[in-house]
């Protein structure tokens, strides 16, 4: 990965995926969308825009709600979130005399101060920056990236790049009941990106003004189906895709229900399902019962009708929606973190091969030798060829490969030597035991699938 626009000197919280982190972020990816939208019968899946209707955030709230109390240092003009300022300043992320920690600090909860209990703590405690000047005048800022598109009636209109996806699913409710056979319950998916003018603490790519989001909206008769359950079910899936699909550890993983003060006021419940970052415990996935407030909420601000009618009984009511919603970027750091390991002298990613961005790496014992290079290449293109992801490497010596794989999470090393030339077999290395065996040519493609749990 790398700093967004680096030969400039880069862009705050933006960076790019390179090829290997790419493809990493692929992978993942598609497996969300294969989990949750490919092999599930009720779900459908979306691709709505980025730019919606003006009209849509005004309604979701986005617009007057979508708010952070900010402060600025009148120095170095470094901005805070009051909220992650707070944060830092109990976590012990700065030096701080303890004198000036508030009483029961550790018991302080900043998810339930309003913005008042903030600012008040702010001027008690947090006198000073972190880099020990004076504080602006507080301010609020608000999260949604506005900008002009074209030209109507002589000027250009107001718009803005989505601070969600999810708005997208509710306006096209309709549009998805009409035009395919799906029937309550049922859940959109999407994946796509988002935007949110964030101010950062340098938490890497765990909070940026670009990120991806997978979000589903699961609709419901709440006299048919009862949410607690079904808010079960959900929370259920996401541990399992979490850990049983992307191999993440349990014991890094914890539930977290929200407290009355931090809930959303259209939620009737909301879980986050937090991670054991780096640095502490932070949300990863969120899943929430929004009642039917979105869709009245659209039906209210456009005029159309957004109502579902039971084929079953005629019944005409608003649905109900369970909101399991991710970020991509989110689970792409918790599986680089989950994953490393030191080794002795190597460094180590444990990726579960499903999602490793190479199965395989195809090694000519040494690049000098025609037919040891001939032989491996035909294995690399048979591999490419049976749709098997695979790295061709043939620099320096045979172990600063292996090394190489090991650190990019590439689970199986083949290397072609001169014993190939003699009875067709290559080694086969393990990146977690290092350890090799030798495996004839013609079994190759069949043991990886094999491994990775896939038919030949």
């Amino acid at each position: 990965m790398f700093p967004t626009s680096e030969i400039y000197g880069g862009l705050v919280s933006s960076y790019d995926y390179g090829p290997v982190g790419t493809q990493l972020l692929r992978n993942i990816r598609n497996l969300w969308w294969q989990e949750f939208i490919e092999k599930r019968e009720d779900m459908v899946g979306l691709d709505s825009q980025v730019i919606l209707h003006p009209k849509t955030w005004e309604a979701s709230g986005h617009v007057s709600n979508f708010n952070e109390p900010l402060l600025e240092d009148v120095v170095t003009h470094k901005k805070y979130r009051v909220d992650h300022l707070i944060a830092d300043y109990l976590n012990g992320k700065w030096k701080v005399d303890k004198s000036y920690l508030p009483p029961n600090a550790n018991k302080v909860i900043v998810e339930d101060m309003t913005e008042d209990q903030m600012m008040d703590f702010i001027r008690k405690y947090i006198l000073l920056s972190p880099d020990g000047n004076k504080w602006s005048a507080p301010k609020k800022y608000n999260l949604l990236f506005e900008t002009k598109i074209g030209v109507i009636e002589g000027e250009k209109a107001s718009v803005y790049l989505r601070g969600e996806t999810a708005q997208g699913i509710f306006s096209n409710f309709r549009n998805i009941v009409d035009s395919t056979r799906v029937r309550l319950p049922f859940g959109v998916g999407q994946i796509g990106k988002s935007f949110r003018n964030e101010i950062t603490t340098g938490q890497f790519i765990f909070r940026t003004l670009e990120f991806e989001q997978a979000e589903i909206e699961y609709f419901f008769d709440p006299e048919k189906t009862e949410w607690t359950g079904l808010l079960e079910e959900w929370k259920t899936k996401m541990w399992q895709f979490v850990t049983k699909v992307l191999g993440v550890k349990e014991e890094n993983l914890q539930w977290r229900q929200h407290t009355d003060k931090e809930r959303s006021h259209y939620s009737k419940d909301t879980y986050d399902l937090d991670y054991k970052f780096p640095f502490g415990w932070k949300e990863l996935w969120g899943i929430a019962y929004r009642t039917d407030y979105d869709l009245n909420q659209h039906s209210k601000f456009s005029g159309a009708d957004l109502s579902y009618r039971d084929p079953d009984d005629g019944k005409v009511f608003v649905p109900h929606v369970i909101e399991p919603a991710v970020g991509i970027n989110r689970l792409f750091f918790m599986v680089l973190s989950d994953a490393y390991f030191e080794d002795k002298n190597r460094i180590v990613l444990k990726l579960d091969p499903k999602i490793a961005p190479y199965k395989v790496a195809v090694f000519p014992l040494v690049k000098n030798k025609p037919e040891l290079v001939k032989k491996a290449h035909e294995i690399y293109e048979s591999y490419k060829t049976n749709g098997i992801s695979v790295a061709w490497d043939d620099r320096g010596n045979i172990g600063k490969r292996y090394l190489s794989q090991d650190e990019i999470g590439t689970p199986w090393c083949v290397t072609v030597d001169y014993q190939t030339l003699e009875d067709d077999t290559v080694t086969i290395r393990d990146r977690n035991t290092s350890l090799q065996e030798r495996i004839k040519v013609a079994k190759l493609v069949e043991e990886i699938n094999k491994r990775l749990g896939v038919s030949s």
